[in-house]
């Protein structure tokens, strides 16, 4: 039996191109459990791989798409049974597995987490490896001491997809949360997610001579990274920490230690491709419970394979607001 899929290829001169394709079943990775996929989405990673790659892909021809949701039709593992709904994101699906943009995937069956009884496939698509990232970010800081009512949370990279999933859930569970854009056309949409401050990056991007400045920040959910990141750890409230989720800004730190030894900063990395099973069950838990659906429908726009060459591009040039949902079945 047929479906469509997103596939990218690469010619003999290294040159890559993305177009729908009609694939046989016969085509699909090895697996223990096909999935009929109904929804994907679009993330930094995916922007890399529907273009060069960005060393990420190393065979062709491939699917990208590091996300899906949908549901099990058949399955060699006793945990996932016919008709269930269940979840995939990250373990390099999309990058060294063939992923989401597809309306059939084969993949193992420990990657998957069932879908929570309170989302939709769709929803759970609108939340995807961004939202996780985002709840695993919160219950970090939470774990190493954040309370509410301890002063501002900082997010920035607010605009994006794991900035917009932390600052709805951080005002929904109480924070007051100041959030970091560099696009002034977005103020409205943050306020409308709960920020009571925007921070132009302007603000806060350029690097400081003084290793410590004021005591600001309660927390911090960082996706940029480089010199915004240096400079955010020398305004952290004595014992605070800092998530650490994503380097848009990039991978280098200029930083000092001084943050660290006399104020005692945590820094703390989150991963969520290779999280341990529980911890994901018991953050999608979480979202199922805290996320408000009202603002996360806010976030989303839905689009088909079609549009995704183009959304790629303009992901990895930071012009995409929110979350995007892919219907794979969507023409």
């Amino acid at each position: 039996m047929s479906f469509r899929a997103l596939v990218v290829e690469k010619n003999e001169n290294g040159e890559t191109s993305a177009s729908v394709q009609q694939l046989s079943e016969a085509t699909l990775p090895p697996g223990n459990v096909t999935v009929d996929v109904s929804f994907s989405n679009l993330n930094y990673k995916d922007g890399l791989c529907l273009g060069t790659g960005g060393g990420l892909v190393r065979n062709y021809p491939h699917i990208p798409g590091i996300d899906f949701c949908g549901k099990v039709i058949h399955s060699d593992d006793s945990r996932y049974q016919t008709g269930q709904s269940v979840i995939l994101t990250g373990w390099r699906v999309g990058e060294n597995w063939w992923g989401g943009y597809s309306q059939k995937a084969c993949i193992m069956a420990d990657w998957l987490v069932p879908l929570p009884t309170n989302l939709s496939e769709r929803q759970a698509m609108a939340v995807g490896t961004a939202g996780l990232t985002a709840m695993l970010a919160v219950m970090e800081l939470e774990a190493h001491g954040l309370e509410p009512g301890a002063g501002p949370v900082l997010v920035t990279g607010a605009a994006g997809g794991v900035g917009s999933v932390a600052v709805s859930l951080l005002c929904e569970l109480g924070y007051d949360v100041t959030a970091v854009t560099g696009r002034p056309e977005t103020e409205s949409y943050l306020r409308s997610l709960g920020a009571t401050q925007i921070l132009p990056r302007d603000e806060i991007a350029e690097t400081v001579k003084r290793p410590l400045e004021s005591e600001t920040w309660s927390g911090c959910v960082d996706a940029v990274g480089g010199s915004m990141l240096a400079r955010i750890l020398g305004q952290m409230k004595h014992g605070a920490s800092v998530a650490s989720v994503g380097l848009a800004g990039g991978a280098a730190l200029p930083a000092t230690v001084i943050p660290f030894l006399l104020r005692g900063i945590k820094l703390l990395g989150i991963d969520s491709v290779t999280r341990p099973y529980q911890d994901r069950v018991t953050a999608w838990e979480r979202i199922g419970r805290e996320l408000p659906l009202d603002k996360l429908e806010s976030m989303v726009r839905v689009v088909s394979l079609n549009d995704l060459p183009e959304l790629g591009k303009a992901i990895l040039q930071g012009q995409v607001q929110g979350r995007v949902v892919v219907d794979v079945s969507q023409t």
